[in-house]
């Protein structure tokens, strides 16, 4: 099999996973997305980087930091009848927190109350409904980037007001959610096809629970009832390898926050002693048959 993996730099996922192809027997080419132009004319047969042509690879594993020069190449790439991982369909939800929302919503999976305006008043108005402390969140965005808990009307105001003055068009949805008052926790669980290979909690004094903010992680035990939730949304989404982070509100259900479709996993295989680039590398060359 070709393989070409399609990377911003190799940090240190990038590395287990070269290791994990390696393992398999296949040396994947690195494609540095800095270098990547496409004639959008030229369909498949135009070169890659590597100096192959882009559909003589059997499956592209997109790894790119930026969101949107992953999203876009994988957009050209399934044109041209190139099989990417994840694809562009997952990709595309996933990158945007409303759209996603609204997938999970039309498939009837658990998550906090959510709503959406698109100005200052109504943006109010939304806040108003989840009821006081809410959070404010970025329609794109990751590592717990940019997020706001606000507890009252002044500090509503003010962030909205820094938003609407000196944000960019992105800035300017006003996506907003209930403050869901999680045990110091909440839950990543890593979707690979159709199974939940693990997941682990995320613990922190601070209400962002992220590693990338700090949080610690151990391992948490993918129950029936996390397996459930999980897979139904990997679905709603278009599914793929994705993590998914999860809340667990008073009553101890399980909330769908947001879904990743570009998974970080460097503090995820310790705690949990699942092998994660082994399960991704396989699924990316074999899906769902994966060979014993």
């Amino acid at each position: 099999m070709r393989v070409g993996l399609l990377i911003t730099h190799i940090r240190a996922e990038e590395k287990t996973l070269i290791g994990a192809f390696r393992a398999e027997g296949i040396e994947p080419d690195i494609i540095l997305d800095r270098d990547l132009m496409f004639n959008l004319n030229a369909g498949g047969e135009q070169l890659a980087p590597s100096g192959i042509a882009w559909h003589d690879y059997d499956v592209v594993f997109e790894r790119c930091v930026s969101t949107s020069r992953g999203m876009y190449a994988v957009a050209i790439l399934n044109q041209w009848g190139v099989r990417t991982v994840n694809s562009f369909q997952t990709a595309q939800i996933c990158g945007d927190k409303l759209q996603t929302s609204l997938a999970l919503a039309s498939a009837g999976v658990p998550q906090p109350e959510t709503r959406v305006g698109f100005a200052e008043n109504t943006a109010l108005e939304a806040i108003d409904e989840v009821n006081y402390p809410a959070v404010l969140k970025p329609v794109t965005g990751s590592w717990g980037r940019l997020l706001a808990r606000v507890n009252d009307r002044d500090s509503a105001e003010a962030i909205i007001e820094h938003r609407q003055t000196l944000g960019n068009y992105t800035h300017h949805t006003y996506y907003v959610q209930e403050y869901v008052d999680k045990p110091g926790r909440d839950i990543r669980a890593f979707v690979v096809g159709n199974r939940t290979i693990c997941a682990i909690y995320r613990s922190s004094p601070h209400w962002i629970t992220n590693t990338a903010k700090g949080g610690s992680a151990s391992n948490c035990p993918v129950t029936p009832d996390l397996n459930d939730i999980c897979l139904r949304a990997a679905d709603a989404v278009g599914g793929g390898i994705l993590a998914i982070d999860l809340l667990e509100d008073e009553h101890g259900n399980l909330l769908v926050n947001e879904i990743n479709h570009t998974m970080e996993f460097r503090n995820s295989s310790a705690p949990t002693g699942v092998d994660i680039a082994r399960e991704v590398v396989r699924y990316a060359l074999y899906g769902e048959g994966v060979p014993v």
